[in-house]
């Protein structure tokens, strides 16, 4: 095993734990960005180009028959329909956070569509699902098996936040582990069936799956519940008859209690588990070989690389699987807080040295025949973004089409975490939800003061009601502070006067004195 530094550039500041890597037809794609997508990407899907040691990133695009794919952190990945010695095929995308740390329930499936030296072009399809449907998720697995000449995705593990009905204030944002349920997806009809199984017991995240055939092997994964890391090792076993399928679990000795692990192929049956956690605050830098047989798994401890004093000593680190035994493993700089470039990439190469000098001569892969996850552990969940850089082949890339951060507009003034106002309490660092609708990011208004600004709810003491029938309602709102300067430059209605129709003037009683002769002929002539 060997492990080669690579240099941090500042345009990729996009990457952070959670992210994950998609390889097609031999060239390594980036999914899961921080932030929303911008216009110069709207897919959020980047190939990665790591020649002359600094990392560019060139927009990919999508078929206008594409679903939109929002940036998922954390999300469960495997491959669909491929194997190692053939580049067709598709990959599975489902659950993960995203921007807005909003779960998905949602489940994609991705393929490459065209490539050139100018544009790559992705198709991305929604799959509709029926049955026992997946709750929305992060840090679970999914994998592929195959019996009985049929294929089905199994889902297992993962986090998900509390039920509407058991949040509080003070716990709006909490996340439990989910049921330890295993689900079958057919993804010919759209149907998935859950199971549950006496052996497990416990709800799981951030473990390890390897797959083959119609074995899937578990390894490891944090219990928030017991706040352990177990180290049972589980074998499901799917049998896919004409009729409903069968599925069973086996508990076997020979576990290892770790989160957060990395697992890289290196061989048809072989596979490498490197990184991951112990304990909370204790990184596992041991290393071990896991041999898949048909109805056996072998794990072995075998010799680490020659670690960093940096990587010994970091509190954190992260990564993800490049494929054909190659891992991307990150850690933070002394002072990340305060410079963003200062963060060390490291690519660890898990084959022999001829083997990884046959393949740096080949375009970067990243097989996912079996899929783990890629993110941290809780603790470690929203750390900094970092960037990376390598030096290895890959295929021309148009430094004109290039993606570059500096070209994107400064969006550093309409965050949430501004000083909106003289009066602003809002820290990113103490901050805590004050509103019910509020996650991770407080309540904002836009005040129509002047071009507009945004300044946080909260500060303008406004109340729960009250923002929502802001939010609801199509009228202008202006801050405390330009409210009476509004008043004041505010022009008066003019008010319309109705028009009154003048009463006509009462006729004056009137009085004849007549005479007897003029009466009589008056009186005649009035009734005849």
């Amino acid at each position: 095993m060997s492990l080669q530094v690579v240099s941090a550039v500042s345009n990729s500041s996009l990457l952070q734990p959670g992210f994950s890597l998609l390889n097609f037809d031999g060239h390594v794609f980036f999914f899961g960005q921080k932030g929303w997508p911008k216009r110069s990407c709207p897919t959020g899907v980047f190939l990665l180009d790591t020649k002359q040691n600094e990392l560019k990133m060139k927009p990919a695009a999508f078929s206008k028959d594409s679903c939109y794919l929002p940036p998922l952190r954390y999300p469960a990945l495997c491959t669909l329909g491929g194997n190692a010695e053939s580049d067709e095929y598709q990959y599975i995308i489902h659950g993960g956070k995203t921007p807005n740390n909003d779960l998905s329930d949602k489940i994609y499936i991705m393929s490459l569509v065209s490539k050139n030296s100018k544009k790559i072009t992705f198709q991305c399809v929604e799959k509709d699902l029926a049955g026992d449907v997946p709750e929305a998720r992060y840090g679970h697995t999914i994998n592929v098996v195959h019996s009985r000449g049929k294929s089905m995705s199994v889902i297992f593990g993962g986090r998900a936040y509390t039920p509407l009905a058991q949040r509080t204030t003070e716990k709006w944002n909490s996340v439990v582990d989910c049921l330890p349920s295993v689900f079958l997806v057919d993804f010919e009809f759209g149907c998935c069936t859950s199971y549950i199984l006496p052996e497990l017991q416990d709800g799981l995240s951030f473990h390890v799956s390897v797959a083959r055939n119609d074995t899937i092997y578990i390894l490891g994964g944090h219990s928030l519940q017991n706040n352990t890391r177990s180290p049972s090792l589980y074998r499901l076993k799917v049998d896919l008859p004409l009729g409903s399928p069968a599925v069973t679990c086996t508990i076997l000795p020979g576990g290892i209690s770790v989160s957060s692990a990395i697992v890289t192929q290196t061989g048809d049956t072989e596979f490498v588990l490197v990184g991951g956690y112990q304990s909370d605050n204790q990184k596992r830098l041991v290393c071990n070989t896991i041999v898949l047989e048909d109805n056996k798994i072998e794990i072995v401890e075998r010799a680490s690389p020659d670690w960093t004093p940096d990587i010994k000593h970091c509190r954190m680190w992260f990564g993800c699987d490049m494929g054909k035994g190659s891992v991307l493993l990150g850690i933070p700089g002394a002072n990340k807080q305060l410079i963003s470039d200062a963060n060390y990439f490291y690519i660890l190469r898990c084959k022999g040295a001829e083997e990884d000098k046959e393949e740096e001569l080949t375009a970067q892969t990243c097989s996912q025949t079996s899929t783990e996850d890629p993110g941290d552990s809780t603790p470690f969940e929203d750390s900094e973004e970092f960037c990376f850089s390598a030096e290895a082949n890959s295929f021309d890339v148009d430094d004109t089409d290039t993606y570059n951060e500096d070209d994107e507009e400064d969006e550093s003034e309409t965050g949430y975490w501004i000083t909106c106002s003289a009066s602003c309490n809002i820290d990113i660092n103490t901050w805590v939800p004050f509103y019910s609708t509020e996650l991770n990011k407080p309540a904002m208004i836009l005040c129509s003061s002047g071009a507009g600004h945004w300044v946080h709810a909260q500060c303008m003491d406004l109340s729960e009601s009250m923002l929502l029938r802001l939010s609801e309602a199509n009228v202008k709102y202006f801050c405390n502070e330009h409210v009476d300067l509004n008043k004041g430059l505010q022009t008066p209605k003019k008010v319309v006067h109705l028009k009154k129709q003048p009463m006509k003037p009462l006729r004056k009683k009137t009085t004849m004195k007549l005479t007897t002769p003029a009466k009589k002929s008056f009186l005649r002539r009035l009734f005849e």
